[in-house]
């Protein structure tokens, strides 16, 4: 048993052993490993938290970004996104998120040059990517060379010095947008397309996605601040899944470049990077807007999902939907109007008027949308996540910064809870009993 301040700490009592135990609370948390003193027995390792998924497992103190699901509200460094994404650039963004201020004039001219002039890539990184196979995935492609930038930048592995990390942050921020563009043109076979300096960050990926025989390639300004607004909404969103994937590799020490390979892996998974191509396969599948209503009879009855709907953190309408969704009607302005926008305007319509969903508190997440924008603007399906990783990038720089930087950090290694067998005597194959296999219980796949 600790002393602590008995208005600020947990009272547990084992019922196993009628022991009780203080335990302090401190920002609304306790210390995992303070249940450790919790046991049955001098040689018991202590009381464990079982928490798969990390629902409900804090496991670092950040400053960057702020959720509030209940309320609907996202803030990077204290600022509202709305603001952001009304008023502030993609680069301008990315610079709050590192730095932890907006920058002046001065500041932000340095820092866009500084971006630009990295955008380039090593001659040998347009060979490594020739290497992979014609009709690869773009993320993939993303994946892989992202990963392997750790060996073009060997001064990177100095992650303790400061100046070298913002030169690695610098490097990612601007070389991703011209990766990306070219594991699309790879994909495609299309010749792959330089950076120019004179074209703002959206408006250069653009060019390098796109242009083809045009001597010089002008974007179209309503499509490129729609781009611009997409990366802001994507730049950085607490502890999820990829950003943790960068923060548990980055943990070991690793330089940046396979710490964020590491998050665009998790990022390629279909549950995180493809949740807005799975709402447009969804609206091709309906089809037209006589069939909604039994689509969403069919989600009521267990027999589908409604993707695009719900969020394991907001509770409340994603404060990005909303935006994205006055963005949608101004790139449609531009493109011509979808089929599939009447489609998902009369989703959202009956979702957010059916009790059903109302109860369950389902309602129009980031990627309900942002699908709809990408295809408007020309982008494939497989270019989703790609996009995703671009918005994505200052975030996980930010987040691998401050855990670098944060001196409670250690190694990541999470516990488990052993279901195997206890210890048997290993037998010469010669005298093995045949036996099946039950899968299932060992967890394991029929080779």
């Amino acid at each position: 048993m600790q002393d602590t301040d008995s208005r600020n700490s947990l009272t547990v009592t084992d019922n196993r052993t009628g022991q009780s135990y203080e335990i302090p609370i401190d920002l609304g948390a306790i210390r995992s490993a303070d249940l450790r003193q919790i046991k049955v027995s001098p040689d018991d390792f202590g009381l464990l938290g079982y928490d798969p998924g990390y629902l409900n497992t804090a496991s670092c103190k950040s400053q960057i970004t702020y959720i509030d699901g209940d309320k609907g509200i996202l803030r990077y460094r204290g600022y509202p996104i709305e603001q952001l994404a009304e008023k502030s650039t993609f680069l301008e963004t990315a610079y709050l998120l590192i730095k932890g201020v907006l920058p002046d004039k001065e500041r932000l001219a340095v820092w866009t040059y500084n971006i630009r002039h990295n955008t380039l890539t090593h001659s040998n990184v347009i060979k490594f990517m020739d290497g992979f196979r014609y009709d690869a995935h773009p993320m993939g492609i993303l994946v892989g060379t992202v990963g392997a930038l750790s060996t073009f930048y060997a001064d990177a592995k100095n992650i303790t010095d400061e100046e070298s990390r913002k030169l690695q942050v610098r490097r990612l921020i601007g070389k991703i947008p011209t990766i990306a563009a070219m594991s699309y043109r790879h994909s495609m076979g299309f010749p792959y397309v330089l950076p120019e300096d004179d074209l703002s960050y959206t408006g250069n990926f653009l060019s390098m996605m796109f242009r083809m025989t045009e001597a010089h390639y002008k974007p179209n300004p309503v499509l490129e601040h729609a781009l611009d607004v997409l990366l802001i909404l994507h730049a950085d969103h607490e502890q999820n899944c990829s950003t943790s994937a960068v923060r548990a590799v980055g943990s070991s020490g690793v330089d940046p470049y396979s710490a964020l390979a590491a998050g665009c892996a998790a990022l390629y998974g279909p549950l995180h990077g493809g949740a807005n191509e799975a709402v447009i396969h969804m609206l091709k599948k309906i089809g037209s807007l006589d069939k909604v209503p039994a689509f969403i009879q069919s989600v009521k009855d267990g027999d589908g999902r409604l993707m695009g709907f719900g969020h394991r953190v907001y509770k409340n309408y994603d404060p990005r939907a909303k935006i994205i969704k006055k963005v949608a009607f101004e790139v449609f302005e531009e493109t011509g109007r979808s089929p599939l926008l009447d489609i998902a305007l009369e989703l959202e319509r009956i979702a957010l008027e059916d009790d059903y969903f109302v109860n369950r508190k389902l309602y129009p997440n980031v990627d309900f949308y942002s699908g709809l924008i990408y295809q408007a603007m020309g982008f494939p399906l497989d270019m989703f996540p790609v996009l995703f990783a671009i918005g994505r990038v200052p975030g996980w720089l930010a987040q691998w910064t401050e855990q670098v930087q944060d001196q409670e950090q250690k190694i990541a290694r999470p516990r488990q809870i052993y279901l195997g067998e206890e210890e048997r005597a290993y037998m010469p194959i010669e005298v093995r009993p045949k036996n099946r296999i039950d899968e299932q219980k060992f967890g394991i796949c029929r080779l």
